[in-house]
């Protein structure tokens, strides 16, 4: 199993080259940023759980430019952006931005990406409807694919809809960076299993991982699709300690990834402590 770092990514967090090289210099295998380019004030969406929105959501800097630096100063580390919401870009900037960033990194771009949870922050963005954002997801992903790896990309769905363009280059694989789903609803799940490449749950929407590691894997059997294909990330908020690790890995998931927990998201003085600490782990979570 792996072991990633997920970042809110603001202002006051380490510069991303130097978290990089440390994460790297440790034996992590990845970094991931998250997305919010912003944040309506009128909170008619409540933050999940019904506490208040945590400050550093008002700070969080560009995933890709962050993970574009992250790039540059480090040679195997993958770049993830955990998670993206990529209904909230214009879909032409966000493939060269994805393609750019996978061509300068040497093919290190991972695409965590999900719906969102603040309905006023999708519709400020985007003309497409709430209640279809799934839909909207799938055919927005399904696009991206076909500008990354066909000569003569066109595509024509319900919500996204193109002629032929010229898109080049094309990512160093000649196809879309792994799309993983960050969902964690029956509706979202199902989305994963049928044609995300990857699922990236929660670890507090899990509470028997094996048994719902299971469930997935089946669900992912009956699209007629390899459970093996579909790898599963985890982000763990809750007492990352080297046990549950473990049985993380015991239970079939692929990565997991960890962070300073919400409760110290403005607490960047323990960020680099937190990467010794997990690091030297890595050698048995690998076992």
């Amino acid at each position: 199993m792996h072991l990633g770092f997920n970042s809110m990514n603001t202002v006051d967090d380490p510069e991303p080259a130097e978290l990089a090289r440390r994460l790297e210099d440790a034996g992590f295998e990845s970094l991931w940023y998250g997305e919010h380019n912003q944040i309506p004030m009128s909170r008619k969406t409540p933050y999940p759980g019904g506490v208040e929105l945590p400050e550093p959501y008002k700070k969080m800097m560009d995933p890709y430019i962050s993970l574009a630096m992250a790039a540059a100063a480090t040679t195997t580390l993958k770049l993830g952006t955990g998670i993206a919401l990529p209904m909230e870009r214009e879909l032409f900037s966000l493939a060269k931005m994805m393609v750019t960033l996978d061509r300068l990194s040497g093919g290190r771009h991972l695409m965590g990406a999900g719906v969102g949870w603040n309905e006023e922050q999708f519709n400020l963005a985007t003309h497409h409807p709430w209640d279809k954002r799934f839909a909207v997801l799938r055919e927005t992903v399904e696009a991206l694919r076909v500008l990354c790896s066909e000569p003569e990309p066109e595509y024509h769905g319900s919500y996204v809809d193109f002629e032929k363009v010229w898109f080049e280059p094309k990512p160093l694989s000649g196809a879309c960076p792994p799309v993983i789903l960050g969902v964690m609803g029956p509706l979202g799940i199902k989305h994963a299993a049928r044609w995300a490449d990857g699922w990236m749950p929660v670890d507090i929407a899990l509470p028997e991982p094996a048994v719902q590691i299971a469930q997935f894997r089946e669900q992912v059997a009956a699209h007629g699709r390899d459970p093996d294909s579909v790898e599963i990330t985890l982000v763990v908020m809750d007492d990352p300690n080297a046990d549950k690790l473990k049985r993380l890995r015991d239970a079939g998931v692929h990565r997991v990834l960890v962070g300073v927990g919400v409760e110290n998201w403005d607490r960047p003085d323990i960020v680099l402590p937190m990467i010794d600490e997990f690091g030297k782990l890595i050698p048995e979570l690998a076992a």
